[in-house]
């Protein structure tokens, strides 16, 4: 496209004038843009900057990565979500470890075959960690380019995308690849937005945007609507004895895989069955109290949850599946899906 071996230019002068400092910005070492550039997918920058600097902090290096327990790494992403990323992320650090001596390959098809990284990952640490010009085209950049282009085909298709990677591939600059990338992306970012009206006053491409001289720049990208969510009733329970709370883990496989949970039910529950529930476990309820009602949206399941907390007495032996722990300890070492987060911190607060 014509359009876009023009865009180089405008961009990169905006983008030298305009770019975010961003604390991966700063020093674009391989494995930094890697931890960042996962932590990006589906969470604000704004709350990916505390979880990026303290698990830096603690995991400095690949080969850290590769060796910290599974039970401290969870910890250190809770409150991320998605925990598969950042267990394929241990998986390609063991990898790296094992075939590359600990040091991120300065090659896009090996950085592409490892666990967890995708094209869009792999051309992002390509090109802003070793300035190889490969693109980085992710949801913000579809935008951009789709408008730029005046483009209606749908960029949820697999072939849309990668026919946008060759357009970008195409004029990427060999001297400022991972300018470039990421000035793509930060204008769609703060610019050619998502949500409401692009500020095409502001953009350094309006003049080369087909989309914009035909005021049809709202009409895109088109993509395809996602599908329903399905609704899944849960009832939570916060069982208490002194203060400690019950936990259980999760399966080993299928959705939060692994991580430690509230226990709870299928379908919402009435006080009585709770108490029923209670008892079976070979626990002796003191009181119970109705807690507010709370959702959690996953890709494709949405939680909509009632809550209980229960006082039992204190138990002679942890009941089937569960055990009890302190509030510092939960805080310390367990890490709790975002979707119990209503009824974990009535617990903290509790007490």
């Amino acid at each position: 496209m014509e359009e876009l071996r023009e865009i180089a230019e405008p961009l990169l002068a905006w983008y030298d004038g305009h770019a975010r400092k961003l604390p991966w910005r700063d020093n674009p070492e391989p494995y930094r843009v890697w931890v960042s550039e996962i932590m990006l997918q589906q969470t604000r920058v704004e709350a990916v900057k505390p979880y990026f600097e303290r698990f830096l902090k603690e995991l400095p290096t690949i080969r850290h990565l590769a060796e910290v327990p599974e039970e401290r790494l969870m910890k250190l992403w809770e409150g991320l979500g998605y925990y598969n990323r950042v267990r394929n992320m241990q998986k390609a650090a063991c990898r790296i470890v094992e075939e590359y001596q600990g040091e991120m390959p300065a090659d896009f098809d090996r950085i592409r075959e490892l666990p967890g990284i995708g094209s869009y990952t792999a051309g992002a640490i390509a090109s802003f960690a070793f300035g190889i010009p490969k693109p980085a085209v992710d949801g913000n950049v579809l935008r951009v380019l789709s408008r730029v282009t005046k483009s209606y085909e749908d960029i949820m298709k697999q072939a849309v995308r990668r026919k946008m990677e060759e357009r970008v591939e195409a004029v990427i600059p060999c001297d400022r690849a991972g300018d470039f990338n990421q000035s793509l992306i930060e204008l769609g970012a703060i610019v050619c937005v998502p949500n409401g009206a692009p500020k095409c006053g502001e953009c350094p491409l309006k003049m080369l945007c087909r989309a914009h001289a035909e005021g049809v720049e709202e009409e895109l990208p088109k993509k395809t609507p996602p599908k329903s969510r399905r609704i899944e009733d849960r009832t939570v329970l916060v069982l208490l004895s002194d203060n400690r709370a019950a936990l259980r883990k999760r399966p080993g496989k299928g959705l939060l895989a692994g991580l430690y949970e509230l226990p709870n039910l299928e379908g919402h529950l009435e006080r009585e069955e709770v108490l029923a529930y209670v008892r079976e476990l070979g626990l002796s309820p003191v009181r119970i109290q109705e807690l507010p009602r709370a959702k959690h949206v996953f890709s494709h399941i949405e939680w909509h949850m009632e809550g209980y907390a229960v006082k039992v007495e204190e138990p002679e032996g942890d009941p089937k599946s569960m055990f009890f722990v302190e509030k510092e300890e939960m805080e310390r070492r367990y890490s709790i899906p975002a979707a119990f987060a209503a009824y974990t911190e009535y617990f903290r607060h509790r007490f």
